[in-house]
């Protein structure tokens, strides 16, 4: 189902259907332009903290692969964050993805802007759209392929973003 905002520069996504879904007991209304969590807090996926704070380029590409929607593979995005992180230059990439996922979400750009965020904070800030994904319905882990596999299976509406209005 998809919802028209005319102020917001992208419209919510991942709903699924409360009546078709297998797991409709569990579900819970999402809040609509807040972030699920905040940037500190990798308690809440300690597995995915473990594995950022050690291979981040990987992180990045899981999250990069749904952000994109297949467009750029995880591999590619893992070597892409790699190859720019190397030369100090990783977070213009990384910020670049913050911000589709902010406009897929109607999410604020807090608590700092995202060249900000990504540039002082890579690793909380990569395990905060990893959470954010997965708390909205899609599997970084999966790829993208895999999880339309899984949002057609459970009856859940596939990422759509609604472009802006010319003025």
């Amino acid at each position: 189902m998809l919802l028209h905002r005319p102020e917001a520069a992208a419209a919510p996504v991942f709903r699924p259907d409360p009546e078709s879904s297998s797991y409709r007991a569990h579900m819970k209304p999402l809040p609509e332009g807040l972030w699920t969590t905040g940037i500190c807090e990798c308690y809440g996926d300690v597995y995915n903290c473990f594995f950022t704070c050690i291979c981040p380029c990987i992180t990045m590409g899981q999250n990069s692969e749904i952000i994109n929607r297949g467009e750029i593979a995880c591999r590619s995005a893992s070597l892409l964050h790699l190859a720019t992180g190397v030369v100090l230059f990783g977070w213009i990439f990384g910020s670049k993805n913050r911000r589709k996922l902010r406009e897929h979400f109607s999410l604020p750009e807090t608590p700092l802007p995202d060249w900000a965020t990504h540039l002082l904070c890579m690793w909380c800030t990569l395990c905060q759209e990893h959470r954010e994904l997965r708390t909205r319905g899609a599997d970084p882990s999966l790829g993208w392929e895999g999880n339309l596999s899984k949002w057609m299976k459970d009856g859940v509406t596939p990422p759509i973003v609604v472009p802006r209005m010319a003025k």
